[in-house]
């Protein structure tokens, strides 16, 4: 069961979630040492495979960098959860098949390290401490499929015909 790690300030940004000194590499793991270490430093030694970002609106603000959803997911979060993502934030997630949903009062219904049961294909997230279950904006098919392929390159290669273009 993934643990939920609640950021509640609106507006991290992207210089946030991965700082611009650690933009030397674009290799995940490496990213993924570095990553929200601005905003809580002991982020990646607690921060388990599959675990869920808990954030504020306009999560992902800032300068436009893939770099933001590599670090994430490279440390293993699963997802991140906010009444709002920045366009650009959201784009790159889909793209890097990294699930980015939308949630009104997800902030309020979490505290940090809280328990959560994530059900995409219902649209809900539940505390499982609480019992409070959130309905999130359903994410477009597409998505999830691009999300399921490991990202846009990769979903593009599964389609019939499309690797002898590339």
């Amino acid at each position: 069961m993934p643990t939920v790690h609640v950021f509640a300030r609106d507006h991290i940004n992207t210089d946030e979630i991965i700082p611009a000194r650690h933009l030397t590499t674009d290799i995940e793991s490496e990213l993924a040492k570095y990553a929200m270490e601005d905003y809580d430093q002991g982020f990646v030694r607690r921060v388990q495979a599959g675990d869920i970002i808990v954030a504020g609106a306009d999560f992902g603000c800032g300068s436009s960098r893939e770099h933001a959803v590599w670090a994430l997911r490279g440390a293993g979060v699963g997802a991140v959860i906010a009444p709002n993502f920045a366009r650009i934030f959201y784009r790159n997630a889909i793209n890097n098949g990294f699930l980015a949903l939308e949630c009104e009062g997800i902030v309020e219904a979490f505290q940090d390290r809280d328990p959560a049961e994530l059900d995409l294909a219902g649209g809900t997230i539940t505390n499982t401490r609480t019992g409070q279950t959130l309905t999130f904006v359903p994410v477009p098919q597409f998505a999830l499929d691009v999300q399921q392929a490991g990202g846009w390159l990769e979903y593009m290669k599964e389609q019939e015909g499309v690797e002898r273009r590339l």
